[in-house]
């Protein structure tokens, strides 16, 4: 799994949050998408890395511009992470 996250100009509100996420959950094969208007970012799960380029592409065409985007392996983590196999 690879979290991306992006850092977005121009969000102002819950619908903005909801234009993006439709966006990613559109053009891109994801496990999970969340935003935060208030934060300035967004986060998506998946199974593989996305693409920078269509990222910026996707979501700049909504209005809103990406500032920065960064990605790394992503471990859910749950009651039973501290456990070693």
């Amino acid at each position: 799994m690879v979290e991306t996250i992006l850092k977005i100009d121009g969000m102002m509100c819950g619908m903005c949050e909801a234009h993006v996420n439709d966006v990613i959950r559109r053009d891109f094969t994801i496990k999970k998408v969340t935003s935060s208007h208030t934060k300035g970012t967004c986060t998506i799960l998946s199974e593989e890395a996305l693409d920078e380029e269509k990222l910026h592409t996707a979501i700049e065409a909504t209005g809103y511009r990406v500032l920065e985007v960064s990605a790394h392996p992503y471990e859910k983590r749950g009651i039973f992470s501290f456990i070693k196999k």
